[in-house]
């Protein structure tokens, strides 16, 4: 599932597993039209098997600088969705995982604020739409909650 491109067969250390550059190929054109991401970026030379999608500042107070989300896909199924955002006092992350794992199940999450692992266990949709949609509600409510506080 390359896609035809010099990339075929790269791997990733997170799952072992080619990267499904299909399926970010679907993922960067769906989200080049959302207006909650200001850029869009295919495989930045920090993250060379991923789209990067930053968010706009208006979804944030002052104190968070950036905010981004980064997507890779694997053609097991497996992923890792990775947000962040940068505070002037520091960061925050949270991760969304499938994959193999020596500290936790197949399904899990390194919550926030600092991503640790070990992570919690759970369960993702099966459909990677689904886990889209889901982790974009998860995050959407951590952008409210910054307004409401």
């Amino acid at each position: 599932m390359s896609g035809g491109r010099d990339d075929a067969g790269s791997t990733d250390d997170v799952s072992g597993a080619p990267i499904d550059f299909d399926r970010l190929d679907a993922i960067e054109e769906r989200f080049i039209t959302d207006d909650r991401f200001t850029e869009i970026e295919r495989q930045p030379e920090f993250a060379p098997d991923r789209v990067v999608c930053r968010y706009g500042p208006g979804f944030y107070p002052q104190q968070v600088q950036n905010a981004r989300l980064e997507v890779v896909c694997f053609e097991t199924g497996d992923f890792s969705l990775h947000y962040h955002e940068e505070h002037r006092d520091g960061e925050f992350d949270h991760r969304w995982d499938r994959h193999p794992s020596d500290h936790n199940t197949r399904d899990h999450v390194h919550p926030g604020p600092d991503a640790p692992t070990l992570g919690d266990n759970t369960s993702h949709p099966v459909e990677w739409r689904d886990v889209l949609s889901m982790v974009l509600r998860e995050i959407e409510d951590r952008q409210r909650a910054f307004w409401t506080e």
